[in-house]
C-alpha cells in the first residue's frame, strides 16, 4: 500500500478525491500544522497543498520522501528532500496523477536500491553495512534506558573443507540452511546479518549475556544435529560452528562504539576458536592478559 499524505490547513481537499484514483494508495488528509511530522505516517509521498509558512518548515525540516507542492512556484526556499516537484493551479487532474505516480516510484526505486545495498546477496540477510548503522542506534537506546545490549559473533567450523570437498555450490547451501535457522529463532527486534563469508552476527537489543549465551548455546547445539549431506553422499557431513558473545557495556571506563563491540566478540570467537571449536566464548570470561 503506497501512503500518500496530503497537507493542507484547508478542511477538505479536491487533491486527495483525485489521488485516491491511483491503484494500491492509502490517501490521507492532515492538518498543515503536522507536516514536520512527516515521518511518523512513513509517506510514499507528501503532498504540500496550502501550508501557511512553509518556508520556515522547509528550513528545519529534510524530508526522507519525495514532496509534490501544489501552487506557484517560491524563490527562496531550499527544498531538502529526495526529489520535489511542482503543479501549478487550476490543477490538472491527469497531470497531478502522473507526478504523484512519478514521484511514488522515485520512493520505491530508491527503497529497492537501499534494501540491496544492506543485503547480502546470497543469504537475503542484512550485510556489514547495515549492522554498523543499526548497532550505533541500539548502543544510543542501551545508553538511554540502561539496558544490555548484546552481540553474537558465530563461524562455520571447517568451512573450507566443505567447499575443498564438495565444491563451492555445496558451500553456499550450507550457508543458507544456517542463515535460515538462525532467521527461525531469532525475535523480530534482533539484527540478522551476514557479516563475513562464513560468519554470522546477531544483534539482541535487551538481552543479557546470561541469556544471550543460552541463545547461542541452544543454537549451536543445533547446528551441530543439521542434517547436511551433499549430493552423491551417503551420510551427513557433520557441521559446528563457534562463537563469541560481547554485552554492551563491556567495559568500565571506556568508550564504546558498534566497532569496539564487533571486535570484543571477534576476539571471544578466536578464543573459541582456538579452544578445539565447535564452543561459544563469552568476552567477559577472557583473561585480557592472554
Amino acid at each position: 500500500m503506497k501512503n500518500i499524505v496530503i497537507y493542507t490547513s484547508r478542511k477538505s481537499s479536491d487533491i486527495a478525491q483525485t489521488v485516491s484514483e491511483i491503484e494500491d494508495s492509502n490517501v490521507r488528509l492532515e492538518d498543515a500544522e503536522k507536516l514536520r511530522d512527516y515521518e511518523a505516517l512513513n509517506p510514499g509521498v507528501v503532498i504540500i497543498e496550502d501550508v501557511p509558512n512553509v518556508k520556515d518548515v522547509l528550513m528545519v525540516t529534510k524530508f526522507k520522501a519525495p514532496v509534490l507542492f501544489i501552487g506557484e512556484t517560491f524563490k527562496g526556499a531550499t527544498v531538502r528532500a529526495i526529489a520535489f516537484d511542482y503543479v501549478k493551479t487550476p490543477v490538472d487532474n491527469q497531470e497531478l496523477i502522473i507526478r504523484v505516480k512519478n514521484m511514488l516510484k522515485i520512493r520505491e526505486l530508491r527503497d529497492k536500491l537501499k534494501t540491496l545495498a544492506t543485503t547480502d546477496e546470497l543469504t537475503g540477510l542484512h550485510n556489514r553495512r547495515y549492522l554498523l548503522e543499526r548497532m550505533e542506534q541500539e548502543i544510543s537506546r542501551a545508553k538511554r534506558y540502561a539496558t544490555p545490549l548484546s552481540l553474537l559473533m558465530f563461524d562455520l567450523d571447517f568451512f573450507k573443507v566443505v567447499n575443498d570437498i564438495y565444491g563451492y555450490e555445496w558451500g553456499d547451501v550450507l550457508l543458507k540452511s544456517v542463515a535460515d535457522k538462525l532467521r527461525q529463532v531469532i525475535r523480530k527486534e534482533d539484527i540478522l546479518t551476514r557479516y563475513g563469508d562464513e560468519e554470522f552476527v546477531v544483534a539482541l537489543p535487551n538481552t543479557s549475556e546470561d541469556n544471550a549465551f543460552l541463545f547461542a548455546e541452544r543454537f549451536r547445539k543445533e547446528v551441530e544435529r543439521m542434517e547436511f549431506i551433499p549430493a552423491g553422499e551417503e551420510e551427513r557431513h557433520p557441521i559446528t560452528i563457534s562463537g563469541g558473545i560481547s554485552t554492551f557495556p563491556c567495559l568500565p571506563d571506556t568508550e564504546e562504539d558498534a566497532n569496539t563491540i564487533i571486535r570484543y566478540a571477534e576476539h571471544a570467537l578466536y578464543n573459541a576458536k582456538k579452544r578445539g571449536k565447535n564452543k561459544i566464548v563469552q568476552f567477559s570470561h577472557l583473561d585480557l592478559g592472554e
